[in-house]
């Protein structure tokens, strides 16, 4: 049976694959079982990806919200759009959880120009610029322009002082960052070129999807009860993670939900929490 994913290419469907991604729900087995079966019932030759995960996403909606949540884990992050501003804000809360300060969209004079940085990071007194690239969709991968094009801008910046955190601060790190995939080319000549490469994926245990697991970043835009129109409403209030709802519920007034879906709401994002173990408060003072 061929499938046809986001970038156009058709491939086989791959039942392994689907069900690897199932497991990471934290789905239990038999639970996983069901769900394939439904799915290879209604499949067809020439059916686009997006709704497979359509259909699983729903089917583990209906047992366990908290899966569907953490199933959708990557779209919720894409949907911290659309220019990735709110992209920008996430990432610098993930820096606030490894005990770094942060700064977002700082402007500094390089050696020839200005520059836009989209967060600054400062830890044990060393201070880097991360360099944020966000997309929408699956099938974008940053190529090896992205890490020369930051190469050059922080080749411009290094070496001069700057007021950031202090008066007087100097950069000597960059951090690349993007929600999808690198290249294997942009890998190896940001590797070669000193540069922190984070990726979905990469590398295996400081890749953002494990950064946001480990910590139990997740973001309002995979809860399942709410609306695509309040996740917006909220995102512009700058309410970006789950956990910022669990004991402000005025947060979810504040934009029109009545009690009872405030209740179920409130349920999904304790519950998420709950799940990973996680201290719900981690940014609170």
């Amino acid at each position: 049976m061929k499938v046809i994913k986001q970038s156009g290419d058709i491939v086989h469907f791959d039942r392994e694959k689907l069900r690897n991604s199932l497991q990471l729900s934290g789905a239990k087995s038999e639970k996983i079982d069901d769900i394939l079966n439904i799915i290879e019932r209604e499949i067809y030759d020439g059916m686009p990806t997006r709704k497979i995960y359509k259909m699983a996403f729903q089917l583990l909606k209906k047992t366990s919200k908290v899966h569907a949540a953490r199933y959708n884990l990557k779209a919720a992050v894409q949907a911290l759009g659309p220019a990735g501003f709110f992209f920008e804000k996430y990432i610098a809360l993930l820096f606030r959880t490894e005990d770094f300060a942060t700064k977002t969209n700082v402007i500094l004079n390089g050696k020839c120009v200005s520059h836009e940085i989209d967060v600054m990071v400062k830890k044990a007194g060393a201070i880097a610029m991360v360099e944020c690239k966000f997309h929408s969709t699956n099938d974008i991968k940053s190529d090896v322009k992205i890490p020369m094009y930051i190469l050059s801008r922080y080749n411009d910046l290094r070496g001069k002082t700057h007021s950031v955190f202090s008066q007087d601060d100097t950069i000597s790190k960059c951090w690349v960052i993007t929600n999808n995939r690198f290249t294997s080319e942009a890998i190896q000549f940001g590797t070669c070129s000193n540069l922190k490469m984070v990726s979905w994926d990469f590398p295996a245990k400081e890749c953002l999807k494990y950064k946001i697991e480990e910590n139990g970043l997740y973001p309002v835009t995979c809860l399942t009860t709410l609306t695509q129109y309040e996740k917006e409403k909220l995102l512009i209030r700058e309410v970006l993670l789950a956990s910022d709802l669990v004991d402000n519920s005025e947060l979810l007034s504040d934009i029109g939900i009545n009690h009872n879906r405030i209740k179920n709401i409130i349920r999904e994002a304790s519950d998420l929490c709950d799940y990973v173990g996680n201290n719900c408060s981690i940014f609170k003072d």
